[in-house]
């Protein structure tokens, strides 16, 4: 996973300045000059990750530094502007995602249900994460 045309389908979706292969991830700047925000977004395809290896996506921004480990997947929508990169267990899911506006929202150990419920049975700050992860929904389905 994560081949040089992923990210290039990554760096186009968030309008990302550059895009560097660093030796062993790549690494992306994405500017939103309007509001004065940027961040970077590490992809490391295949790295150690304690007793394993598998893709671990980083991005750094001014306040956070986000991780993602054992990252199975992405959704890069150009219209929304925003990729979603999702790591999943059997029973849990977690989701990064980037903003081509260099915003980032973290949804971490999701029950896997929630993406294909109701969200109006649930308050707002539950529903979001559903929403968020929804789009990577079929990804989920490919592997059950």
């Amino acid at each position: 996973m994560f081949t040089k045309e992923d990210v290039q389908k990554i760096q186009a979706t968030l309008g990302a300045t550059e895009s560097v292969w660093e030796g062993d991830h790549y690494r992306l700047k994405v500017v939103q000059t309007e509001e004065k925000r940027s961040l970077v977004l590490e992809v490391y395809p295949d790295t150690e990750l304690g007793n394993n290896r598998g893709a671990l996506i980083v991005v750094y921004t001014g306040g956070a530094h986000l991780q993602l480990h054992n990252c199975s997947g992405f959704v890069a929508s150009e219209e929304l502007g925003e990729v979603t990169f999702v790591a999943e267990t059997k029973d849990r899911i977690s989701g990064l995602v980037v903003e081509r506006e260099a915003a980032c929202s973290l949804y971490s150990d999701i029950n896997r249900d929630l993406i294909s419920s109701d969200f109006s049975r649930f308050g707002v700050e539950v529903m979001l994460s559903g929403v968020a992860l929804s789009l990577a929904e079929d990804l989920f389905n490919d592997k059950s």
